[in-house]
């Protein structure tokens, strides 16, 4: 797969849903630029673009919590990147939670 082959947002990223590849959990969602997609390939550990310091950003730089690529795959769409991964170190989240999936959201009674 190539960089000019998928469909980014309008931002000109590419989100990636982010999944633990032994339990299945969902770990994060976050988001690439295309020097963050190429690092990823190249060192098989997850690397973003961080969107609110505008920047590269190297999973686990400095938690030590390091994600490493097992699977890349890309949807339908060419849209969104799935990325299983082990997870190095215990959470995901900058919260220190595994996932940043852990507040539930109260549906309304129908």
């Amino acid at each position: 797969m190539n960089w000019s082959e998928l469909k980014l947002n309008s931002d000109g990223h590419l989100p990636v849903v982010v999944q633990d590849f032994e339990t299945g959990v969902v770990l994060m969602v976050g988001y690439m630029n295309e020097e963050s997609f190429l690092k990823t390939l190249e060192t098989r550990e997850m690397w973003y673009f961080s969107r609110s310091r505008q920047e590269l950003w190297h999973k686990g730089a400095t938690s030590g919590h390091i994600q490493k690529v097992k699977e890349l795959w890309i949807d339908c769409d060419s849209d969104t990147l799935l990325a299983k991964v082990d997870q190095v170190g215990k959470s995901a989240c900058h919260t220190g939670s595994v996932s940043c999936f852990f507040s539930p959201v109260t549906l309304p009674v129908r």
